[in-house]
C-alpha cells in the first residue's frame, strides 16, 4: 500500500492511497475460494466446483464486498501506522479503479486535538446553599391538603362563583374540529382556579347547573403540547353539578392517608423533599460555574466536523421551536443569521468542554460501571409510574440503548473530580436567589 500525505492543516489530514491490483485480486480470490468450499452445483461434487466457474458466477457480485473490506482495512492501517486519533469517521472517496487495476482513493481525516487539562486547583467556584423556611413547608402542606379536601353539594339553585367546584362535560374544538385531549366528562373543576389553559376556569363563573356555554381560550405560545401552542380553541361546556369545597386543614388523618404516622413526620418529609429540590438547583448552578471556568481555560482547537454535528442537532430543535411558535424569549426578534451564529458558538463550547472532560476522565482513570448504568435504568423506569417493568424489560432486550446513560454519568463523575480539587466556598442564599437565572 502506498500512502502520500496531501495536506495537514490544523486538525485536518488528507492522504492519497494506492492499493495494488494484486492485493485486491488476492482478496477476491480468497473470498471466491471460501465460497467455492461450500458451493453445490449440478454436475459437481460439493466443494469441488472449478475456481474458474466460481469466479465466472460470483466474481462481479463479491467485488463490492471486497472493495469495501479493502478500503476499511487500508483506512485502519493508515490511522494506526500514523498514530492518528480520528474525531469522526474518516471520509473515503475512490478516485480510480477498474478490474485488474490499482485501487486509488483519498482519505480525509479530522483528528482530535492535543489537550492539556488546566490546573484544576486554580478553579474557584461558589456553592449557593438554601434551606426551606417554615412558611414554605406549611404552604406545601396546605397545597396537599387542598388537593385532598372534601366537598358537599350546593343545594340552592344559583350560578357558580369563584371557589366553587363545578362538575362539567366539555368538548374543545379548534377551527370547528375536536382535538385530542380536548374533551372530558364528569370532570370536577375549581371555578376561577388553576386550569390546563388560561381563561377556561374563569369562563365558568356564572354558569348554572343544566346550562351550556361556549368558552373561547388561547393556548400559550409555550404550551407543552406543541400542536396546540398559540392556537385558539372553543370549549362547549355543560354544567352537571355544583359543589362547595370544605375547608382543608392539615391533620393527623391527612398524614396517615399519605403513609405517615404523624403530621410532624409528614412535615419533615416535605421539608426533605424541598431541600432535595434546592440541592439539585444548587448542583446545577455549581456545575455551570465549573464549566464556565473550564471553558475559559480551554483554548485548544476543536474538530469542525464535531462542531457541525452538534450545531445541526441544536438547530433542528430551534427550527422546530420557530415552526411551533415557542421560540425562547431571549431569541425572539433575532434574525436567522444571528441565531445561527449564537448557536454555533454554543455548539463549539459544548464540543470543547466535552473533549476536555473526556480527557480529564481518561487521565484520571474515571469510568462508568455496569452497576451505575443499571441504577440509571431503574431511575429512568421510575419516571413512568405503572410501567416500570416494561421500561426495564426494554433496556434488557436492547442493551445498546443503555449506552445513552453513559455520557451523562461520566460527565457528572468528571465534574465531581474537578470539584474535589477546586476551591469551593459556600454562601447561604434565599430560595428566590438560588432560583434566579445567573444571566
Amino acid at each position: 500500500m502506498q500512502v502520500t500525505e496531501k495536506s495537514a492543516e490544523g486538525l485536518k489530514r488528507a492522504y492519497a492511497v494506492v492499493l495494488p491490483a494484486a492485493t485486491i485480486a488476492a482478496k477476491r480470490d480468497a473470498r471466491l475460494a471460501e465460497i467455492g468450499r461450500g458451493l453445490r452445483l449440478p454436475g459437481f461434487r460439493p466443494g469441488k466446483v472449478p475456481p474458474a466457474i466460481v469466479k465466472q458466477r460470483f466474481g462481479s457480485a463479491i467485488m463490492g464486498e471486497v472493495l469495501e473490506k479493502s478500503l476499511d482495512e487500508a483506512t485502519r492501517a493508515v490511522v494506526t501506522e500514523r498514530g492518528l486519533k480520528p474525531a469522526l469517521q474518516p471520509k473515503v472517496e475512490i478516485v480510480n479503479w477498474s478490474d485488474g487495476a490499482d485501487l486509488e482513493f483519498t482519505l480525509d481525516i479530522e483528528v482530535l486535538p492535543e489537550i492539556t487539562p488546566p490546573d484544576l486547583k486554580s478553579i474557584a467556584v461558589e456553592k449557593l446553599v438554601a434551606t426551606p423556611t417554615e412558611s414554605e413547608v406549611e404552604q406545601r402542606l396546605a397545597e396537599i391538603a387542598k388537593r385532598h379536601r372534601n366537598s358537599e353539594p350546593v343545594e340552592e339553585q344559583r350560578p357558580a362563583v369563584a371557589g366553587d367546584l363545578l362538575v362539567v362535560d366539555f368538548v374543545g374544538r379548534i377551527d370547528g374540529k375536536p382535538f385530542r385531549g380536548g374533551s372530558a366528562t364528569d370532570m370536577e373543576v375549581e371555578v376561577g382556579g388553576p386550569g390546563f389553559v388560561p381563561g377556561f376556569t374563569e369562563g365558568l363563573i356564572g354558569l348554572a347547573v343544566g346550562e351550556t356555554k361556549d368558552i373561547e381560550v388561547s393556548f400559550p405560545a409555550g404550551y407543552v403540547a406543541s400542536d396546540l401552542a398559540g392556537k385558539t380553541a372553543t370549549f362547549t361546556v355543560t354544567a352537571k353539578a355544583l359543589r362547595r369545597a370544605l375547608p382543608a386543614e392539615p391533620s393527623e388523618e391527612l398524614a396517615k392517608k399519605h403513609g405517615f404516622e404523624t403530621l410532624a413526620a409528614m412535615r419533615e418529609a416535605i421539608r426533605g423533599a424541598i431541600q432535595r429540590e434546592y440541592d439539585q438547583m444548587s448542583r446545577l448552578r455549581l456545575k455551570r460555574a465549573v464549566l464556565d471556568q473550564l471553558a475559559e481555560r480551554a483554548t485548544f482547537p476543536v474538530p469542525d466536523g464535531m462542531v457541525e454535528g452538534e450545531f445541526q442537532a441544536i438547530w433542528q430543535r430551534v427550527e422546530q421551536d420557530l415552526k411551533d411558535g415557542r421560540l425562547d424569549e431571549a431569541d425572539q426578534g433575532k434574525d436567522e443569521a444571528t441565531l445561527k451564529s449564537e448557536y454555533r458558538a454554543i455548539a463549539e463550547r459544548r464540543v470543547r468542554l466535552g473533549l476536555l472532560l473526556a480527557e480529564i476522565g481518561r487521565a484520571n482513570n474515571l469510568s462508568v460501571s455496569e452497576d451505575e448504568l443499571k441504577r440509571a435504568v431503574i431511575a429512568e423506569a421510575q419516571r413512568y409510574p405503572g410501567q416500570e417493568r416494561k421500561v426495564i424489560e426494554y433496556y434488557q432486550q436492547n442493551p445498546q440503548a443503555i449506552e445513552r446513560f453513559r455520557a451523562p454519568i461520566f460527565e457528572e463523575k468528571a465534574i465531581d473530580f474537578v470539584l474535589e480539587l477546586a476551591q469551593v466556598t459556600e454562601r447561604s442564599v434565599t430560595p428566590e436567589e438560588l432560583a434566579k437565572d445567573p444571566d
